[in-house]
């Protein structure tokens, strides 16, 4: 699996990890995933590796994800697309919110690969709190600097939706792929509901740095975002694409 989200939410009392199956609720996750997702429906990436001149990728349009290489053309097509759909997604509300950017983006996708089309054709909403944070945010900027001033994106509907989803929730489950916003927001959301009762961490963030990312599960039980129960929750410390693939492997096709 090639697109991996930072926060996969399972609701119990709900459908209770894969959108296309009935598995996932809610899916938080970062611009950039958004941004891939839509470009790999098209135009793939490419395989390079780690140790790059990178002022010679540079000369020749090439952008560098690890050991993956990513031309700028993949964002002219990009913006070329979005452009287009901007003017629908706007056409009739102004301001929308970014769980209606994700929804309304992948129904517009024919790609069965794609999470976002996943997302949409089982109505999975996916949330995105740091959706200028990538290409997506830099185009809705040209949007509306060049086409239209009155367009916006509005993020508190989207935190109102969540959190009202996890008090309505008996229980609450969630695995965290890597860190950052997409982590947190997942775990400070159940801090409304006292805390989530089911965590899974992967990740290779660093604990003694002090950061979000390398914050172990027991810590959010210091803040009451997780639930004070030592076999509720655990952390993975391994690289996600190894890790993820094999997790949801077990779980789900036994």
């Amino acid at each position: 699996m090639d697109w991996l989200f930072q926060a996969i939410i399972c609701l119990k009392n709900r459908i209770s990890t894969k959108p296309r199956e009935g598995y996932v609720d809610v899916v938080i996750t970062t611009s950039g995933s958004l941004t891939e997702d839509v470009i790999k429906t098209a135009k793939p990436f490419k395989m390079g590796k780690w140790d790059a001149d990178e002022a010679s990728l540079r000369e020749r349009g090439i952008n560098r994800l690890g050991n993956l290489f990513v031309p700028s053309d993949r964002y002219v097509w990009l913006e070329e697309y979005l452009y287009d759909f901007f003017e629908d997604f706007f056409a009739e509300e102004k301001v929308r919110t970014p769980t209606s950017f994700a929804r309304e983006l992948g129904e517009t996708l024919e790609d069965e690969d794609s999470v976002l089309k996943q997302a949409a054709d089982n109505d999975v909403p996916v949330y995105c709190p740091a959706l200028t944070d990538s290409e997506v945010g830099n185009f809705l900027y040209y949007y509306r600097q060049g086409y239209d001033s009155e367009v916006g994106i509005e993020i508190l509907d989207d935190y109102d939706s969540l959190i009202e989803d996890w008090l309505l929730a008996d229980s609450t489950g969630l695995i965290a792929v890597g860190g950052g916003v997409p982590k947190h927001h997942a775990i400070m959301t159940n801090l409304f509901r006292g805390g989530a009762d089911y965590v899974v961490y992967i990740s290779t963030g660093m604990e003694g740095d002090g950061s979000l990312s390398g914050a172990p599960p027991n810590e959010a039980v210091s803040w009451g975002k997780i639930k004070e129960n030592q076999t509720n929750y655990t952390q993975v410390e391994a690289e996600a694409t190894l890790v993820f693939p094999l997790l949801v492997a077990k779980a789900f096709k036994q």
